[in-house]
Order: C-alpha cells, then sequence, then structure tokens
C-alpha cells in the first residue's frame, strides 16, 4: 500500500496533500492524523505541513532563507509585533517573505532587486500554479519589508501586482439557508450556524464572541477586534435572541459565549466546519458550502431586501465600499425583472 504527498497552500496554510488509491486501512490511518480533511472538490485528503507530517509521508526538507535572509525575518517579525499587526497578519507576511527569500538564498538581500521580483514571479508563483490572491500577499510583504527594514535599491512603487481576478461571491439561496438552519436539533449547533447567517460574521468573529457582546436591551451583537482591529455592532434579530436564551440556559457558557466540551475553551474551527458539514449532509445539499458562504448570502439578502450599501458595508466591517460593491454582480434582484428574448420566440 503506497501513496504520494505533495505539499499544498489550503486557504493560506501550509499543508500536504495525500494521494492513494481508495482504501479503507489508509483512509482509517490518515483519519488518525490530528486535523487531516478530505477535499470533497480536489478528491485527496490533505494534512498539517509538519515536521511530523513531513517524515510521516517522507516529504523532502524545504529549503531555508540564508543567514542573512533569516536575520532579516527576524527584523521584520520584531517591527510588525512594535506595529501591533495581529498575529495573522504578522504569519501571512512573514511567511511570505521567508519564500521571496529562500528563493534567493544564494544573494544577498541587499541585492535583490526589481528583476528579481519578476523572476521569482515567473519562475516560483507561475511555475507552481500559485494563486494571483497568494501572490498578492507577497507583494505586500516585499513592499512592506523594503519600505520599512531597508532603504535600498529596489524601486518600491515599481514593484507590479498581479491582475486581480473578478471571482464572484458564492451565495445561497433563502430556501437553502433555512434548511441549513433548520436542520439541526442541537441547540448549541443551530444556534452558531444562525449566528453566523444572522449577523453576517465570519468564522473567527463567531468564535471571540463572549456572553456580554450580546446587548440584548439595545437589540446589537458588539464585534470586538475583529479584522483590521476594529469594533463594529450588528443588528440582533428577535428570532435569534430567542435561540440564543434557550441555548444559554441549557449551556451556560462561562467565557465564551460558544465553547468546546470543558467549560472555559473555546470552540474549534475544525468542530464548527464539522457543524456545518453535518448539516449539509443532513438537508442533502450538494453544494462545496463553506462558512464564508453564509456570510456572502446574508450581504447578498440584505441587497435585495433594498438595505443600502453603505450599511451593508459597516455591517460587514469592510474598509472600502468597492469590496461591498461585488455583491451587486450577484444580486438576482435586478435580473429578475429583466425579461429574455427566448421567451419571444
Amino acid at each position: 500500500m503506497k501513496w504520494n504527498a505533495k505539499l499544498i497552500k489550503h486557504k493560506n496554510e501550509n499543508r500536504i496533500a495525500v494521494f492513494f488509491e481508495k482504501n479503507n486501512e489508509l483512509i482509517e490511518r490518515i483519519k488518525k492524523v490530528e486535523r487531516s480533511v478530505w477535499s470533497q472538490s480536489k478528491q485527496f485528503w490533505h494534512v498539517p505541513d509538519t515536521l511530523d507530517n513531513r517524515i510521516r509521508f517522507k516529504i523532502a526538507p524545504t529549503p531555508l532563507p540564508s543567514l542573512e535572509g533569516i536575520e532579516q525575518l527576524e527584523k521584520f517579525k520584531y517591527w510588525l509585533q512594535s506595529k501591533r499587526y495581529s498575529n495573522n497578519t504578522i504569519k501571512t507576511y512573514t511567511e511570505a517573505l521567508k519564500s521571496f527569500l529562500t528563493f534567493f538564498n544564494n544573494k544577498s538581500v541587499f541585492e535583490i532587486t526589481n528583476e528579481d521580483v519578476i523572476l521569482y514571479n515567473n519562475n516560483y508563483i507561475l511555475e507552481n500554479k500559485l494563486s494571483s490572491s497568494y501572490q498578492n500577499q507577497i507583494v505586500n510583504a516585499i513592499k512592506l519589508y523594503f519600505n520599512t527594514i531597508q532603504n535600498q535599491v529596489i524601486a518600491i512603487e515599481k514593484i507590479h501586482r498581479p491582475k486581480r481576478e473578478k471571482i464572484l461571491p458564492n451565495v445561497l439561496s433563502k430556501e437553502e439557508v433555512k434548511l441549513i438552519l433548520t436542520t439541526h436539533t442541537n441547540a448549541k449547533h443551530k444556534t452558531m450556524l444562525a449566528m453566523i447567517y444572522s449577523c453576517g460574521l465570519r468564522r473567527s468573529e463567531l468564535l471571540h464572541l463572549k456572553p456580554t457582546d450580546i446587548d440584548s436591551k439595545r437589540n446589537i451583537v458588539i464585534i470586538r477586534q475583529s479584522k483590521g482591529k476594529k469594533d463594529r455592532i450588528t443588528p440582533l434579530s428577535p428570532k435569534i435572541l430567542e435561540l440564543l436564551r434557550a441555548y444559554y440556559i441549557l449551556y451556560k457558557p462561562k467565557k465564551w459565549l460558544f465553547e468546546g466540551q470543558e467549560a472555559g475553551t473555546q470552540y474549534s474551527e475544525q468542530s464548527l466546519q464539522s457543524v456545518l458539514k453535518q448539516a449539509l449532509q443532513k438537508s442533502k445539499i450538494m453544494k462545496p458550502v463553506t462558512l464564508h458562504w453564509l456570510r456572502h448570502s446574508y450581504a447578498t439578502h440584505l441587497l435585495e431586501s433594498g438595505t443600502d450599501l453603505r450599511y451593508i458595508q459597516e455591517l460587514l466591517g469592510h474598509s472600502s465600499s468597492k469590496t461591498t460593491e461585488i455583491y451587486t454582480h450577484v444580486s438576482t434582484k435586478n435580473l429578475q425583472q429583466i425579461k429574455s428574448p427566448f421567451d419571444d420566440l
């Protein structure tokens, strides 16, 4: 029984994809690997990129930056921390810069030029079929690093970004959302999914809610220090308030609004994804729905019901109105009023 494995990027996380012919014994073995996931769309298993998993699946060691590059990475990380960037942003930027400096580990960091950036884009990003969003992260990291830690020959303003892909957000119908939200009998599971849709929450925002963030007197939910370290408020639906009260009586959360099996511990992202997966199976919805689809659906349904785009921007916590405008391309409100010439044939 053999398998093949290779390094991949999945949702900006380093993972190891494992390929093998269908075999029940191998499936049971890979299920026991912590945070192993079956990709329905790609049809392979993938696991976290850790040293243990590299040894387990015989992945060759990854090249590292030069000693000079490692020193510059530490300086960059130290600077990001001093500016109070979030842990996720620090990790994303340092990993992106590490990839770039590793590619040039035989060259002094101080000799890197704009031509090297183009070389990296062509011989690494494009060669490995990496996404334009990942390339954009690399550009962000390079620009920030050379603009702050270094003040040298590279022309920051000439570093070009990839042409942005125009990918529409995935949206569910109200009927599909209702099926997903009503399929669970478990009060906690039902309330978590309903909160994401009814308030347009990101996954991390839901998991970081505390009982005190629910203001039932003002009918609002306070979302603290979300993406970009911004606080915001969103309306609290009366129906959600009923669900929350029933849930609270049953579970009596201590620190977090939604806790794990042990009191005071935060509910895990993996468990929340599993809750959605179970709902999809029970409701027999075959689309590859993610938790973020519920947020996209919330925004689109608001737009279709006549809510002003500026308010939707505030509710979602978008810094730019351009980010929110994407929902105008998936709203069917105006499209439904257009009569196809086919109907006149």
